[in-house]
């Protein structure tokens, strides 16, 4: 990871710039959008890392429209503030300053001409655009313009072509792209396919640019709507589908363009985050070279595997997993259906977990390595995973209850995380996990995502609660699905690896859950991805997460208040939370930053392949400098 720097107290300041980690009340941009809103009017938030989002004159701040992309963006550590166009064309405190400009989808389909021209201006002037979907598409009274998209010359390709395909101006299809802009756009391996070349070998020259598609787990197929695109496109394209360019970067004049011809907003509000929040973090760290604040503790990433233990069947795999290696690395979230039945009342094939002392043995032996045990779904596991979405909830919810209180009973600890049988989460059991203290389940839904508190059905499906999208090969997930979907164990360990080595470069966390009979046939492809996954954690590079560890994390993540200022050539970034910053995380990319150094508070710094990690210690309050790069 590179030699690191620590600092306590004050230290004389360098003579170049400064890039500070401090927090000064009132002035700081807090993390948690819930916070972040109460700051958004005023004049006086820093200016430097700032994205803002244009929202039409009369839509609220609060509108989940536009709180989509502040969640989104307040979970990838970055600073997006919303903005009334009126704001925008006529601002009160002087020409609106930022490091780039958001016109999202859904919201905005509408735009006048005095719009259009303000932000063409912007970008001929130098500004950075990220232009999506539909936005600006229609006029101001909703009718398409003539032609093409008003945005077209910006865009770099003509789209929005009413006038000469009417209703089949977009179109659905496969969206691809290489894996190496599949690997810059935060999409891990799996969620796209195939992993790699046929014919080539891992690293080899030609792999990068071998196309591959966006696939969803247990269908494979998965298609996107775009406006169908026109003409050449002079810029880098990113990605593409049956309509044309899907999304690509290009310059123009003196600023430039990302444009993102998929419905991001949309997407995100359903259960499909990853295309908004990878394009996001794209805009911001690819093109704008801004910092942000890490999703993980110290900056480093890693997998969360999740058992799920369903029955007695389990029993005999688990006992067996204890000759594996497996045991000997974790922690790992291990989430258990407690009943006495599995299938039906009566059927005795729970892994009853009050009675059943070969149970209650293996349970104490996990919890002393360290795992986290987690309630998974209602009592009695099938008969739950198949009524919780049909019967009255008030019925249901006894069955959480009981799942939970015997596991309580056994553990001696608070259950807060939960996996769902058959991977059915209904809104009201989110609603009732979150109601008793649960802070991590995971979800079928969001795949490939990191954690998010995400939206379903269009609205926030929580505020202190963090769903975990599964990670999956294509149409499989779980060990026995990989066989099921005719998967061969070389594919599932060059996905499981290549999972690990995503977690690690992206420095993020991803969840991988099976079922413990599933896993034995598979001896060989763990024991071989469990001595990757231990040299790298032996190297400081990788380690193993829990939901609970992790949404512990996160909702301390989201008191942090920071803020990037600069003027001229200094640069200052600076941070607070109560009670402590410890473990929270910076990254600044080293193509716009020198090394930082830390002037106040506790603080690391470490070097890693195209940046710095800004690694907060004890105390609430750390304050860095560093000197800005000419470009």
């Amino acid at each position: 990871m590179g030699s690191g720097t620590r600092a306590r107290g004050p230290q004389a300041m360098k003579k170049r710039s400064i890039i500070t980690i401090l927090a000064a009340g009132f002035l700081l941009i807090p993390a948690g959008v819930m916070v972040r809103r109460q700051f958004h009017r005023d004049p006086l938030i820093p200016e430097a890392d700032r994205l803002l989002l244009l929202v039409p004159d009369g839509t609220s701040f609060s509108d989940p429209h536009v709180t989509v992309w502040l969640d989104a963006g307040s979970e990838e550590g970055l600073h997006v503030v919303p903005m009334h166009d009126a704001s925008f064309l006529r601002p009160l405190f002087g020409k609106p300053k930022c490091a780039g400009v958001i016109l999202p989808d859904s919201i905005h389909p509408q735009a006048g001409d005095l719009l259009v021209g303000a932000i063409n201006d912007y970008v001929t002037d130098g500004g950075k655009l990220m232009l999506v979907y539909d936005a600006g598409t229609k006029s101001q009274d909703g009718f398409y313009p003539a032609g093409r998209s008003r945005f077209s010359t910006l865009a770099g390709v003509d789209y929005a072509l009413y006038d000469s395909l009417r209703s089949g101006m977009i179109r659905s299809g496969s969206v691809g792209g290489t894996i190496a802009e599949m690997n810059r756009l935060g999409v891990p391996p799996g969620k796209y396919f195939p992993l790699s070349a046929p014919s080539a070998k891992n690293g080899s020259a030609g792999e990068d640019n071998f196309e591959v598609e966006l696939r969803r787990y247990k269908y494979g197929d998965l298609e996107y709507p775009s406006f169908v695109t026109s003409g050449a496109y002079s810029g880098h394209v990113l990605l593409r589908s049956q309509a044309g360019i899907a999304a690509g970067y290009h310059a123009y004049r003196k600023g430039s363009v990302l444009f993102v011809n998929l419905p991001l907003g949309y997407l995100d509000g359903y259960t499909d985050g990853l295309p908004l929040h990878g394009f996001l973090k794209y805009f911001a760290t690819q093109v704008l070279s801004l910092p942000y604040l890490m999703s993980v503790p110290d900056g480093v990433g890693g997998l969360i595997l999740n058992w799920h233990i369903d029955s007695n069947a389990a029993i005999q795999a688990l006992q067996k997993m204890d000759t594996w290696s497996i045991v000997n690395q974790g922690p790992y979230s291990i989430d258990i259906t407690a009943g006495p039945d599995t299938y039906a009342f009566g059927d005795h094939r729970g892994f009853d977990v009050l009675h059943n002392p070969v149970s209650q043995s293996l349970i104490r032996k996990y919890l002393g390595m360290g795992n986290e045990i987690g309630s998974h779904g209602g009592w009695i596991h099938n008969y739950f995973g198949e009524h919780v979405d049909s019967d009255n909830p008030k019925d249901m919810e006894q069955f959480l209850q009981l799942n939970k209180d015997a596991l309580e009973h056994v553990t001696g600890r608070s259950v807060v995380e939960y996996s769902a049988p058959v991977g059915n989460q209904p809104q009201w059991v989110t609603r009732w996990l979150e109601e008793h203290h649960f802070v991590g389940y995971y979800f079928t839904g969001d795949t490939g995502l990191g954690p998010t508190q995400g939206y379903r059905n269009g609205q926030r499906a929580g505020q202190t609660i963090w769903a975990f999208p599964i990670l999956h090969l294509d149409r499989a997930a779980s060990f026995e699905e990989m066989a099921t979907e005719g998967y061969s164990n070389a594919t599932a360990l060059q996905w499981l690896e290549a999972a690990t080595d995503f977690t690690v470069s992206h420095r993020e966390v991803r969840l991988i859950y099976f079922h413990p009979p599933g896993i034995l046939a598979y001896e060989g492809v763990v024991r071989e991805w469990l001595g990757k996954t231990a040299q790298l954690r032996s190297a400081g590079a990788f380690r193993w997460y829990t939901m609970a560890q992790m949404g512990t994390f996160l909702n301390s993540r989201k008191q942090v208040k920071w803020k990037l200022t600069e003027q001229k050539k200094l640069a200052s970034l600076e941070a607070t939370a109560t009670p402590t910053l410890i473990h929270e995380t910076w990254w600044l990319p080293s193509r716009r930053f020198e090394r930082p150094q830390v002037v106040q508070g506790d603080a690391t710094v470490l070097a890693c392949n195209n940046g710095w990690l800004v690694i907060a210690g004890q105390g609430n309050y750390v304050r860095a400098e560093a000197g800005l790069v000419d470009q």
